[in-house]
């Protein structure tokens, strides 16, 4: 018999997406956390402009950006973080969008499904 290690990852049903907190480690070594959005349609991650500048990942936003018509983020650049933890599972070199979000949203991240698999 061989023990599994379980992974639970708790979310409000009550919500129309599933909201996650998520930890995004930078250079220093500093874990900062951040609230972000599982988004199972989304091919790719997206961070917000507002926390990388925060948390020192970038050393400006671009506050040229505007978003498109229908849309709640603009991409406008990448960024490779140290490691990023989602759902218990840690990832070294994260590959991610530098976006500009929508304010009304409270969330930094749309965390893509991209990183799941395998």
């Amino acid at each position: 018999f061989r023990a599994f290690q379980s992974n639970y990852t708790s979310f409000d049903i009550d919500k129309h997406h599933i909201h996650l907190e998520f930890f995004v480690t930078d250079m220093m070594g500093i874990k900062h956390s951040i609230a972000g959005i599982l988004d199972t349609g989304a091919p790719h991650t997206e961070f917000s402009d507002n926390f990388l500048l925060y948390a020192g990942f970038i050393q400006k936003k671009d506050e040229q950006i505007k978003i498109k018509q229908g849309l709640q983020t603009q991409k406008y650049g990448v960024i490779r973080l140290p490691s990023v933890e989602i759902c218990g599972h840690k990832i070294n070199a994260f590959d991610a969008y530098v976006s500009y979000f929508e304010k009304s949203w409270g969330i930094d991240a749309l965390i893509g499904l991209c990183h799941f698999i395998k």
